[in-house]
């Protein structure tokens, strides 16, 4: 039985002296959690059977022996395979490192010997408890998006304050109204798309995706549009712009408050009339096509200070979907950390088992100025850098200070050393990547590689 996410935890204590089973329900009743106990195997397996389960703690030794743990261990074996989600912590007064070994093989979580740490005991249950809820989130989101969006990435968002967010976008997904996705960089605002394609009546036709920003106004025009042989020097054949491969489909503008003035007035007639013409032709073509455009920065300032058209923004907005920074759904760090180890995990083709306590307190300390993808990143160097079962603190490698002080930047890489001063700039500037370029002293796109370049 799969137990409530909100609720508080529930745990099933195993062991044959009455007086363990006491102090244990004792301990996890002062956290607030509710307690089932067994005494014997066959107890075991119908408690897991009938209660909603959040963790075991069980000791590996019974009456039929008392010492080698093996009947423990053949219970344990059985658990899983009633349910292969469920931790269970194994305890042994004859703690071996052997036994322990052998446990965690068989799929145990974690061990601890008798007499117990009661600190050590009640920390080693809540992490796992935290994991094992935000695995069984993941798996229902992912069942939930499989559905909706058959095509589109998982997105892993159940905090509450993600859950407008998805609201919004299972709203207008099915129409043809245009989106604009804001929000700081590293917040997924690529997979928001994904998904509302995925998701619209347009599944089956193209999805386009360019970097408004990224084009130099050269190409930016021909990008979009396409253009004719000859119609400039290098122009040797015909060109499909993205306007004419997306037609029936999707067409993603990620970055669009970068987008240069004169390709603004062009894409503002194409939104308006769906006509548009290659460079270089006088012939007028059409695209059925709906425009998801995406940005990080503050779009009323850049209107204000006349970077950006008005009456293009209200093309492009039709409904806006806002995405929250990942400092203010701490929630979903330990769900969306979870998520990306199965995958690193999975493509590595390396076991491991989850995150430790350290790891686990140094994520939702970390202030995340790259968001998502920064998170997504630091797992992947992790799964790369684990040397046991479960990554450590130091194999996330995150960088902290205390607010104002400076790190010590002689010990760094000249990489490491450009990342951190671009994360502390992100940070001051609450994400904003045109105040953060303007405090470094460069320009936009600049900044926008050396993000891309250092995974933030």
């Amino acid at each position: 039985m799969s137990p409530n996410q909100t609720a508080a935890p529930q745990v099933l204590i195993a062991d044959d002296q009455p007086a363990v089973l006491d102090a244990l329900r004792l301990l996890l009743k002062e956290e607030g959690w509710r307690v089932v106990t067994a005494s014997r195997p066959v107890e075991i397996l119908k408690a897991v059977e009938s209660h909603a389960l959040d963790a075991v703690v069980m000791d590996l030794n019974y009456a039929r022996d008392t010492t080698s743990g093996k009947e423990g261990l053949d219970v344990l074996g059985r658990v899983r395979a009633l349910d292969a989600t469920l931790p269970i912590v194994v305890m042994t007064a004859y703690g071996s490192v052997q036994g322990a070994v052998e446990a965690m093989r068989r799929g145990a979580a974690d061990y601890i010997e008798k007499p117990w740490d009661d600190e050590r005991l009640v920390a080693i249950l809540r992490t796992q408890i935290e994991l094992s809820r935000a695995r069984r989130t993941n798996e229902r989101l992912a069942t939930e998006n499989k559905r909706l969006a058959p095509n589109a990435p998982a997105l892993v968002a159940g905090s509450r304050a993600m859950q407008s967010v998805l609201e919004l976008i299972d709203r207008v997904a099915a129409s043809d109204a245009n989106v604009l996705i804001t929000g700081e960089h590293g917040t997924r605002k690529e997979v928001v798309a994904q998904r509302l394609h995925a998701a619209s009546n347009r599944a089956s036709r193209p999805l386009i995706t360019v970097n408004a920003g990224g084009l130099s106004e050269g190409v930016a025009e021909s990008e979009l549009f396409g253009h004719v042989k000859g119609a400039f020097t290098d122009a040797k054949t015909d060109r499909v712009g993205c306007f004419e491969l997306a037609d029936g489909g999707t067409l993603f503008l990620d970055e669009i408050a970068n987008m240069a003035a004169k390709l603004q007035a062009k894409l503002l007639r194409v939104l308006q009339t769906g006509e548009f013409q290659r460079v270089g032709s006088s012939r007028t073509l059409r695209a059925d096509v709906r425009v998801l455009a995406a940005t990080n920065a503050d779009i009323k300032a850049e209107i204000a200070g006349g970077r950006f058209r008005e009456d293009l923004l209200y093309r492009l907005n039709t409904v806006e979907i806002r995405l929250p920074p990942l400092r203010d759904r701490r929630d979903d760090i330990p769900r969306l950390a979870t998520h990306f180890l199965g995958e690193y995990s999975a493509r590595y083709r390396k076991t491991l088992h989850g995150f430790d306590d350290d790891a686990t307190a140094a994520m939702q300390a970390h202030g995340w100025p790259g968001n998502v993808r920064e998170l997504q990143h630091a797992v992947e160097r992790a799964v790369l850098m684990a040397r046991t079962g479960f990554i450590t603190s130091d194999d996330l490698g995150l960088r902290a200070s205390a607010p104002g002080s400076a790190a010590d930047l002689s010990g760094m890489t000249m990489d490491d050393a450009e990342k951190y001063i671009i994360q502390q700039a992100l940070a001051r500037n609450g994400g904003n990547v045109v105040q953060a370029a303007e405090s470094l002293g460069m320009s936009r796109s600049a900044l926008y590689r050396r993000i891309q370049q250092h995974g933030l």
